[in-house]
């Protein structure tokens, strides 16, 4: 967390001192030579020990730096996310150290902290493997028992250039050259020097908990005409009880792998013939078929009209939309007669020509307008991952076009859709606001406009949000859910963007009451975000056990011996003629290895049955995860799987 209650240094006393306020209100005279570190020893060795830097004014300063006329400091310890960066990138440092110790030659390029963990790129005539990390890792405990402390310099650039230059880091020395300030800072534990603003953990004994996890290949300042360096990917805690909980979670999110699951469900595929394209296989369409029917019911319910627009669409589109100055070096581009097109990144372009088709009332607005759109955005290869990043998927889009009385209305109409989806499958959600971007178009009084508009409609709900400044969409805010998954990660799908330039870019108009043009306000929304995206995030939700609903088959009808075939075939056509989804097991195997296979597809629901079924017309049924439910007829089965797939339970 940050104690942001901690100490307010109030200004020089007298020669040599410093006077200070301190968090329960009492203020005292120091030694103006006194670290941060000392002053929190001197007043709360508790939050000294769990402290990893201070920050005042925004600005991060290490504990080994001293108090000045400032104003309030605030303590870093782990908990927070700054706390962790710094952890994470001390980390990478002593796993740099080591690196170098045990490969002398190797060249270091950069070691960021990363959301989960840290890593470090580097230039080595040796070619790492998980096999090195052992050794990697036992050097690293060597160094953390040494207790060497992250010490801070600030040098001439011209020096800094010097010392890197005779100790051949060639990268770091393309870094410095570029730095437009006349001196830098560098950090230094034991004999190992790095180029860094820092701060940094007191000193190595602070990394307690560490693991080296992957390695790849990375190309230097990720351009590919550039060298390809080795990153080394690592995660650390401060305790063994933290990592070992991480591991935990490591190994279930490996088991739980869409990519694994997706092979052995037989559900897609990726080919050479088209890297970062999914193929989707029968199971698999089933599953995206259900999903794409539900959101049609839903949204059905809601008055929303659904459209289809084309994927190419030439490029005086998109240069008035934004996406040629904004997004075109993610899209794809092809000429037809002569003339430029582009396949689209987005649908709302292809949406706003069906808009502008004919005139439209005051009495038609909300216009609620959905799609579910292909889509293309280029992806570097290195960045592609299974269903989660790939270089077309389908946006669950819809685009609202609404007067100005009618924002806070539909917004919030929005907020709730989202939940009732998520929920559907189990999902908690956070929420963010997400405001004006860097390469924004539109003024800052339109920004605040919407801002301020999405603030209004989540504020009058009551509902808790965090603020995400600066990562809205080029053409106006919004407000992003992120899932929560099973195993606590998130996942940022549904998304509501207010858009007051679009209309403008593009002279959309109705006309109002009074039987004049009215410019409309435009609203952008998905709620799975991408289709293929959420079917991983699904198959990682359930570790491909659907619910019934939505599993590619629910019933598997398992006969003892070949003699029960045929009674087998019989319950296959009711079930098939009551819409259940249904595989007969003929295979000649015994009935254990069939209950096996089965367990291994994760299929709901097996049914079981030898003579004395066939002689009773009955069943025995199985459900995964609960075991045998004896035995049943059909009627009482059917009855029971029809509750269970109407409810979605």
């Amino acid at each position: 967390m940050l104690v942001n209650v901690s100490f307010f240094v109030l200004g020089e006393q007298s020669m040599g001192e410093i006077s200070v306020c301190l968090w329960d209100g009492r203020k005292v005279n120091i030694d103006s030579g006194i670290t941060f570190y000392e002053l929190l020893k001197q007043y709360d060795l508790q939050l000294a020990e769990e402290a990893l830097a201070v920050k005042i004014g925004g600005i991060k300063k290490s504990l080994f730096d001293k108090p000045e006329n400032q104003d309030k400091i605030e303590v870093i310890t782990y908990q927070s996310k700054e706390g962790k960066e710094i952890f994470f990138h001390s980390t990478s440092h002593i796993m740099a150290q080591a690196v170098q110790e045990l490969y002398p030659g190797t060249k270091l390029s950069i070691g960021p902290a990363i959301e989960e963990g840290f890593y470090y790129d580097f230039d080595s005539e040796h070619i790492f493997s998980p096999e090195d990390f052992p050794v990697i890792e036992k050097e690293m405990k060597e160094i953390v028992k040494k207790n060497l402390p992250f010490q801070k310099n600030i040098i001439k650039k011209e020096e800094a250039i010097k010392l890197f230059r005779e100790r051949n880091e060639v990268y770091k020395v393309e870094l410095l050259e570029e730095i437009n300030e006349d001196c830098v800072t560098v950090y230094q534990q034991g004999d190992f020097i790095d180029l860094c603003r820092g701060p940094h953990v007191p000193s190595t004994k602070k990394i307690t908990a560490f693991k080296l996890l992957s390695v790849a290949g990375a190309y230097w300042r990720g351009d590919e005409k550039n060298k390809m360096l080795q990153r080394i990917y690592g995660i650390s805690f401060p305790s063994r009880d933290d990592l070992d909980n991480y591991l935990h979670f490591l190994e279930e999110a490996k088991r739980r792998d869409h990519r694994k699951i997706g092979k052995e469900l037989d559900l897609f595929s990726f080919h050479d013939e088209g890297i970062g394209f999914p193929f989707f296989h029968p199971k698999g369409m089933i599953i995206r078929n259900l999903l794409e029917n539900y959101w049609r019911e839903e949204h059905t319910k809601r008055g929303y009209q659904e459209i289809k627009t084309p994927i190419i669409l030439n490029k005086s589109l998109w240069m008035q939309s934004g996406h040629w100055d904004h997004y075109k070096e993610n899209m794809y581009f092809t000429r037809i007669d002569d003339e430029d097109f582009a396949v689209k990144p987005m649908n709302c372009p292809g949406g706003i020509l069906i808009y502008k088709n004919r005139l439209h009332s005051y009495k038609e607005l909300p216009l609620r307008v959905a799609e579910l759109g292909l889509v293309h955005r280029h992806e570097l290869s290195g960045v592609l991952h299974g269903l989660f990043r790939v270089r077309s998927f389908t946006q669950d889009d819809a685009h609202l076009y609404m007067m100005s009385s009618q924002i806070k209305e539909e917004i919030q109409n929005l907020i709730e859709f989202e939940g009732f989806f998520y929920k559907a499958f189990g999902f908690d959600y956070d929420i963010e606001l997400s405001t004006k971007p860097e390469n924004a178009m539109g003024s800052d009084d339109v920004w605040a406009k919407a801002i301020n508009s999405l603030k209004d409609a989540l504020d009058d709900k009551g509902i808790v949000y965090k603020i995400n400044e600066g990562e809205g969409a080029f053409y106006g805010p919004k407000i992003d859910f992120h899932l929560k998954d099973c195993l606590g990660r998130k996942w940022q799908c549904g998304t509501v963007q207010l858009d007051f330039l679009m209309p403008e870019k593009f002279d959309l108009y109705y006309v109002n009451s009074q039987g004049e043009k009215e410019r409309p306000v435009m609203v952008h929304r998905t709620i799975m975000g991408s289709l293929e995206r959420f079917i991983g995030i699904l198959i990682e939700q359930f570790a491909g056990a659907f619910p019934t609903w939505l599993a590619p088959i629910q019933v598997i009808l398992l006969p003892i011996a070949d003699r029960h075939i045929e009674y087998g075939r019989k319950l296959e056509k009711i079930l098939f003629d009551n819409n259940i989804r249904v595989e007969l097991d003929e295979d000649n195997e015994k009935i254990g290895a069939k209950i096996r296979r089965a367990e291994m597809q994760k299929i709901p629901y097996m049914l079981i049955f030898g003579d004395q079924e066939v002689e009773n017309n009955s069943i025995n049924v199985r459900k995964r995860a609960e075991g045998d439910l004896g035995s049943s007829s059909m009627e009482q089965f059917l009855e029971r799987i029809k509750i269970e797939i109407r409810e979605k339970s």
